[in-house]
């Protein structure tokens, strides 16, 4: 369904990214940041199934700097050495931000982003620095701690696993003290609840229907939910 597209960095750097166009009324246009696996199939899957909700949908490969192109497999533990090193030397995410923001700048309004584990990270610092979004979801970010003293700067939900071995309770409960405004959901899940590797289907769903609501409420339609 979708394409490969290439965008441009504030520096000049061109990376990939996949892009889902709609198939009919369009609600607006979508972000979404991978996790440490890169664009994996899922990840293309995932941007389709919101395409199909009227969001246009755009991954930015944010490890092409690294590691150019996209995943063939969504979860290979041999890679998993090295795709950690490619999140640390991004700052987890911090330095990929001129990436997202080419991302958001080829999109039309409303723009939306939601990330996943270490995009969820880097969709956190998206929504405290860059410019453009209407609203920001992020799935299990293990990182968002270090930045809890920064703050969106539009509206943010945050979603998290009880059960998650890679994000402690008091990281939660830490972020949920220093933003008591905001809704940080915490699921009967572990880690990568919506990916292959972690999959659990009720909390998937549930948090998806948040998402879609918080996108839905903030220029993206209406909803009920």
């Amino acid at each position: 369904m979708g394409e490969t597209i290439q965008l441009t960095s504030a520096d000049g750097f061109r990376l990939q990214a996949y892009r889902a166009p709609v198939t009919d009324a369009r609600r607006g246009g979508l972000v979404v940041l991978h996790a440490v696996w890169g664009v994996t199939p899922h990840i293309r899957a995932f941007c389709d199934s919101l395409a199909e909700e009227g969001y246009e949908t755009i991954a930015p490969s944010l490890f092409d700097r690294f590691e150019p192109g996209f995943a063939t497999v969504d979860f290979d533990p041999a890679r998993l050495e090295s795709q950690t090193a490619h999140a640390e030397a991004t700052g987890w995410g911090e330095t990929t931000l001129p990436d997202v923001q080419a991302a958001i700048d080829a999109l039309g309004g409303p723009v939306f982003l939601l990330g996943f584990c270490f995009g969820g990270t880097a969709a956190w610092l998206a929504a405290c620095r860059l410019r453009g979004l209407s609203a920001v979801a992020c799935f299990y970010g293990g990182h968002i701690v270090r930045h809890a003293d920064e703050t969106p700067v539009c509206p943010t939900l945050l979603h998290f696993g009880r059960h998650d071995d890679l994000i402690p309770p008091r990281d939660v409960e830490a972020i949920r003290e220093r933003h008591p405004e905001l809704p940080v959901h915490v699921y009967d899940a572990g880690h990568a609840f919506v990916a292959p590797s972690g999959y659990h289907a009720d909390s998937a769903r549930l948090a998806r229907l948040r998402t879609l609501a918080l996108f839905s409420n903030n220029g993206g339609g209406r909803s009920s939910i």
